[in-house]
């Protein structure tokens, strides 16, 4: 279905931002304030839960949540590659987000 399709972009690029490090001088910084090295591993933790067979409600509250962060500080970053940093991962947050749109009712 769906999520299968959304899983086969998934993995390949997730597959490239574990390789990637950690922007090192933006450990223990935090923009507007929200935490970067905490973005990064609950995005992290998201990703690795749906490819491991999908979140529960607290995890899609908590993705919800980290999108919001990620667009907040990516136009905050001056460092370009921090901000491509962050920018794979606004992006793999966004290929797991289309399976947890709120229903219309």
């Amino acid at each position: 279905m769906g999520q299968s399709h959304s899983n086969e972009r998934l993995r390949p690029l997730w597959e490239e931002h574990r390789q990637a490090p950690f922007p090192g001088r933006f450990r223990g910084v935090d923009i507007a304030g929200v935490e970067l090295v905490l973005l990064d591993s609950g995005v992290a933790g998201l990703v690795m839960g749906e490819l491991s067979g999908g979140l529960n409600g607290d995890e899609v509250a908590t993705l919800w949540a980290c999108i919001t962060d990620l667009d907040k500080i990516l136009p905050l970053i001056d460092d370009e590659y921090c901000r491509n940093y962050y920018a794979r991962l606004r992006i793999l947050a966004g290929l797991v987000a289309p399976g947890y749109m709120p229903r219309a009712t």
